[in-house]
């Protein structure tokens, strides 16, 4: 049995959120599911263009469910007076402002930091876009791919001449997550000094290059720009999948010179390995990464993946199982640690993971994926508009 459900460590904060595809949707729903709540404000016409990336959630798209439950979807059209004066009004009472839009249409709209600095002086507004102000690509539009391209990721990615997208979709979350972060900060900064306010603006850009620290230290210092090995690290060796004699693929990794001397003496019981001088140091071990992945690979297939496991558990390597999606939908991990919980959505309800953080005596909420415009007239109401008012 679940302890009883304690109130968020956000709970009592508002969020206004002017937001598309999945930067700042990520954002607001990790705020979300740390108590706030949070009023998705999008344009009647559709809203938020990841609601029709595709249909594969019974009716609904994947992103979209994915990052935006137990939010309040309002509509209004900003383009007409009557729907910025609402959203002013919502402002009036809301703590935050997180929006994604395109470059200069927050200027355009007149909610620009100054222009909110003087108007809602205790909001907390924040700006996620591309590439940042005052830079030669400031104006270009930015997704996911652009700015992984952009910042060198997809250069140390896949193979050598054969450069890749990492999977998901690392720009926008991690965008996401360093502003939701840059967020509670602010929040917190705010309770200390007894009053909020100010600005943040994160880029997908900064964000990329900020994770790209290891592989721009080593080139700048070395000279040398490490090539992409696919599913292995340039930078330590053994670090790689070897296919087993059943037909799987494990992933074996050392990450210091003990761990390789364990690897060598008591997994593949070679102390000849373990003696060679030019294998004795990570530096040395990457320059003759061949001749130690062809050892590995060659004990690999001649046993299973459950054989290959045990014995590196028992010789204390670090070791996994080459998953794919389907394989960890019915991961047994995530059931023995009951990590799935039931979300409802306008076309029923689906399976969601529960989110990371794990806060004692606090169960998220989990709540419904919004239809579009579903929450307008309640959201409206309490601003006190009458029906009538609403609808126009």
């Amino acid at each position: 049995m679940r302890s009883p459900q304690q109130e968020g460590p956000l709970s009592g904060v508002t969020v206004v959120a002017l937001e598309q595809a999945v930067s700042a949707p990520l954002c607001t729903r990790v705020l979300c599911d740390l108590g706030a709540r949070v009023i998705k404000v999008e344009n009647p016409d559709g809203g938020d263009s990841a609601r029709h990336i595709d249909n594969v959630v019974n009716g609904q798209a994947a992103h979209f469910v994915w990052v935006n439950r137990g939010k309040e979807s309002v509509t209004l059209d900003l383009k007409s007076e009557a729907g910025m004066a609402i959203l002013h009004r919502l402002l009036e009472r809301a703590d935050v402002l997180v929006s994604n839009l395109t470059p200069g249409t927050t200027a355009k709209l007149g909610l620009a930091p100054d222009d909110l600095a003087a108007r809602h002086p205790d909001l907390i507004a924040v700006e996620i876009d591309g590439y940042g102000h005052g830079g030669p690509l400031s104006h270009k539009r930015a997704y996911d791919l652009l700015v992984q391209a952009e910042s060198g990721v997809c250069a140390i990615t896949g193979h050598p001449g054969a450069p890749a997208k990492p999977g998901p979709p690392i720009a926008d979350a991690s965008t996401g997550l360093y502003t939701a972060l840059s967020i509670v900060a602010l929040l917190y900064a705010g309770e200390r000094r007894g009053s909020r306010g100010g600005a943040v603006a994160v880029s997908l850009f900064d964000t990329m290059t900020e994770l790209m620290g290891y592989p721009l230290t080593y080139t700048r210092h070395s000279g040398v720009e490490q090539q992409p090995i696919g599913l292995g690290s340039p930078a330590v060796a053994p670090y790689g999948a070897y296919r087993t004699a059943d037909g799987q693929t494990v992933v074996l990794g050392t990450t210091n010179d003990r761990e390789w001397q364990r690897l060598a003496r008591d997994l593949l019981h070679r102390p000849d390995l373990a003696d060679d001088e030019r294998l004795r140091t990570n530096p040395g071990r990457v320059a003759h990464r061949e001749l130690i992945d062809t050892a590995i690979g060659a004990w690999c297939a001649r046993h299973d993946l459950a054989h290959v496991q045990r014995r590196a558990d028992e010789a204390g390597i670090g070791n996994s199982r080459y998953n794919t999606p389907r394989d960890v939908l019915a991961h047994p991990h995530l059931a023995a640690r009951d990590r799935w919980r039931t979300v409802d959505t306008p076309s029923g309800p689906i399976p969601a993971l529960l989110p990371p953080p794990v806060i004692a005596g606090y169960d998220p909420p989990m709540r419904a994926v919004p239809g579009l415009g579903e929450h307008t007239a309640t959201v409206l109401a309490e601003l006190g508009l009458e029906d009538g008012e609403i609808t126009r």
